[in-house]
C-alpha cells in the first residue's frame, strides 16, 4: 500500500488537469458520494478558501490506483478543549465531510489514510471527523478498521437533517408529505404572486448564461440577511470567487443543478445544487426578502421538487440544511444522520504517547461534561 501526502501551498497551485483527472477518476468510483470533495468544488475552494492552517490533501493508493482522497487540516483546538488535533477540512461552504473512497477499497483506502497520519510528524493530537453519514459506507468501513486496528474511535456528536430520498412523483411526496392546509396556502401565494406580474420558473441549461445567474444569486443572497450578518458569499471577494469557480466546473462536468423564479424578468428566488453519483447536494438557497409574505424560499423548493423526482439520474438529495431547519423539515420527509468522530492516531515513541494522552483527555472532558450537564 503506497501512500502521499501533499501539503497545498496557499498561492500556486498543486491540483493541475493531471491531479485533476486522478481526482475525477476517484470521484466517479467513489463508494460515497461526496460533491464538495469532488474536483470540481475542491479545486475552486482550494484556489479561493484555504488559508492558514494549510490544506494537505492525503492520498491513499494501491500500487499505481489512487484509492483515497482526504483534505486535512491541523486545528489548533478541539472545541473548548485547547487540544490540536488533525481534521478533515470543512470551510464554511461545506456540508459533508467523507473523504473520497473507491467503491469496493474502504477498508484498504481507510487503512492507507490513517496509517499516513500516524506517521505524520505534522499531526498533532487525533483526528477529528466531522460531516459524516452515519449510515454511509465511510462510517461503516472506519468503525470495521477500528476495531481490527484496536483504534480508539469516539463518536463526539449527531444529528439528523432533512433528505429527499423517493420513488413517488412530486406531486404525490407533495401530498403526502405536506399538510393540506399548507398547500392550500401555497397554491393562494402563488396565485398572488402571479397577480403582480409575469411568473417564470428556469433551469440554468446554457452555459453562455451561467456568469449572469452567478451575478443574480450573489446579489440576491446578499440583499438579505446574510448580508446585513456579512455571512453572504458576495461579502468576501474569495467566496464570490469560489461560488463563481465551483459552478463553472460543476456546469462543465455535467454536475450543477441551478434554478430559479423571475417575477418580471427580475430574480426573486434562485437555488444551487451540485450533483455527484446518483445524488445531489442542496448547497445555498437566496431569495427576496421584501417579497416575503409570498414564501419564495418555499416557492422555489416546490420547483426544487418537481425538478429531482422529475429526473430519473437524482435518486436522492440532501438538503445540507442545519438541524431542525423549520422550512425544509416542513417540505422533506426523510432524514440523514450525520456524526462526528474523534479517531485516536498512533504512532511511535513520544508522538504516540502524547496521541494517547490527548486522546484520552478529550474523552475525559467530555465524559465530565455530560455528567455535570445531567446534574444541574
Amino acid at each position: 500500500m503506497d501512500m502521499a501526502s501533499h501539503p497545498v501551498p496557499i498561492s500556486g497551485r498543486a491540483h493541475g488537469p493531471a491531479q485533476r483527472a486522478r481526482w475525477a477518476s476517484l470521484a466517479n468510483d467513489a463508494a460515497e458520494a461526496n460533491a464538495f470533495y469532488a474536483p470540481d468544488m475542491l479545486c475552486a475552494a482550494l484556489d479561493h478558501l484555504a488559508q492558514v492552517p494549510a490544506v494537505r490533501l492525503i492520498e491513499s493508493c494501491n500500487g499505481s490506483d489512487l484509492i483515497g482522497l482526504l483534505p486535512v487540516v491541523v486545528l489548533p483546538s478541539h472545541g473548548r478543549l485547547p487540544l490540536p488535533c488533525a481534521a478533515n477540512w470543512m470551510h464554511d461552504h461545506c456540508f459533508f465531510g467523507a473523504p473520497l473512497i473507491r467503491k469496493g477499497q474502504e477498508m484498504a483506502a481507510w487503512r492507507g489514510l490513517l496509517a499516513q497520519l500516524d506517521a505524520a510528524e505534522w499531526a498533532p493530537g487525533f483526528l477529528h471527523l466531522q460531516g459524516l453519514d452515519a449510515a454511509g459506507a465511510n462510517a461503516a468501513a472506519l468503525e470495521a478498521l477500528c476495531v481490527e486496528q484496536r483504534r480508539g474511535r469516539r463518536e463526539v456528536h449527531r444529528y439528523d437533517r432533512a433528505m429527499l430520498r423517493s420513488e413517488l412523483d412530486a406531486e404525490r411526496y407533495w401530498e403526502t408529505h405536506v399538510r393540506a392546509k399548507k398547500r392550500k396556502e401555497i397554491r393562494r401565494l402563488q396565485k398572488r404572486l402571479a397577480d403582480m406580474g409575469a411568473v417564470e420558473q428556469r433551469m440554468l441549461t446554457d452555459r453562455a448564461e451561467l456568469p449572469h445567474w452567478c451575478a443574480d444569486f450573489l446579489a440576491l443572497e446578499a440583499s438579505g440577511w446574510k448580508g446585513r450578518e456579512g455571512t453572504a458569499l458576495a461579502c468576501r471577494a474569495g467566496d464570490a470567487a469560489f461560488f463563481r469557480a465551483a459552478c463553472a466546473a460543476a456546469f462543465d462536468a455535467g454536475r450543477l443543478h441551478m434554478l430559479r423564479i423571475d417575477l418580471d424578468g427580475r430574480a426573486i428566488a434562485m437555488l444551487a445544487n451540485f450533483r455527484h453519483g446518483s445524488g445531489a447536494f442542496s448547497f445555498k438557497i437566496a431569495f427576496d426578502e421584501e417579497l416575503g409574505r409570498f414564501s419564495p424560499g418555499v416557492l422555489i423548493e416546490l420547483a426544487n421538487l418537481h425538478a429531482v423526482q422529475g429526473d430519473p439520474a437524482i435518486e436522492w438529495m440532501d438538503s445540507c440544511a442545519a438541524a431542525d431547519h423549520p422550512m425544509i423539515d416542513s417540505l422533506w420527509g426523510e432524514r440523514r444522520t450525520i456524526v462526528q468522530y474523534r479517531i485516536a492516531l498512533h504512532g511511535r515513541g513520544l508522538a504516540r504517547l502524547g496521541r494517547g494522552l490527548a486522546f484520552a483527555l478529550a474523552n475525559g472532558a467530555e465524559a465530565l461534561a455530560a455528567r455535570m450537564k445531567g446534574q444541574s
